[in-house]
């Protein structure tokens, strides 16, 4: 009889990794919420940094699930290490949140909560990229398709929020600037940093919409069963 292990494998491989893309799209905008009200007045104040690190915990998790599935692709895995490092990189600059909140003139937290927006940033790139890895290891053409297409239109819109990051804290410190660009600058800072949490909310969307259809289609062609 032939050996089933190879498959009892492979299935056990793709389970993980089921779990692990639900995990990250629920934790995807789990997080968002939970560190949006956590650096703001609201009642999560009142349990201090565990919710921001429970929450970015969470995709800590979801790609540690993912390292499972076909470990021999080092093209793959690179991508996917570099997603792992920025998640616990984010894991552990998260509590700064809180506490920035507590001390907001803190000039140490507003640097670490600078760092923590660019590594998230980052960190929403780089997923982009293992869904595209991960499209390309998977036979069905027309999903590969349609993330080569979204990942190029989210990685595009995630660098227009880059720059629009670095022109909102780089107008603050650069002096003698012309009048019209300094009212530019006084808008953007009483605007706060909502204008970019709405710039980062278009491609969070997509992203979140690729792994639904990814794990969809893995569920439906490999396990036979619909999502």
């Amino acid at each position: 009889m032939p050996d089933p292990s190879p498959n009892a494998e492979l299935l056990r491989s793709l389970g993980r990794l089921v779990r692990g893309l639900s995990a990250l799209f629920w934790g995807l905008p789990i997080a968002l919420i939970v560190c949006v009200w956590t650096a703001n007045p609201q009642w999560l104040k009142s349990f201090g940094v565990v919710p921001p690190l429970v929450s970015t915990g969470w995709l800590v998790y979801g790609l540690w699930q993912l390292r499972e599935f076909q470990k021999q692709e080092r093209v793959w895995h690179r991508v996917l290490d570099r997603t792992f490092i920025l998640s616990i990189i984010n894991f552990g600059l998260s509590p700064f949140l809180y506490w920035w909140s507590r001390i907001p003139s803190n000039d140490f937290f507003i640097v670490m909560l600078a760092l923590l927006a660019l590594c998230s940033l980052m960190f929403l790139g780089c997923l982009n990229l293992v869904l595209q890895r991960l499209g390309a290891m998977l036979p069905d053409e027309a999903l590969r398709m349609e993330i080569k297409q979204f990942t190029a239109l989210n990685l595009n819109l995630l660098a227009a929020t880059f720059a629009f990051g670095a022109l909102y804290f780089g107008l603050m410190f650069i002096p003698n600037l012309p009048g019209w660009i300094v009212e530019i600058s006084k808008a953007l800072e009483r605007a706060g940093f909502w204008p970019l949490l709405l710039l980062i909310l278009l491609p969070l969307a997509m992203t979140m919409a690729l792994l639904w259809k990814t794990k969809e289609v893995i569920l439906d062609s490999v396990f036979g069963t619909p999502a």
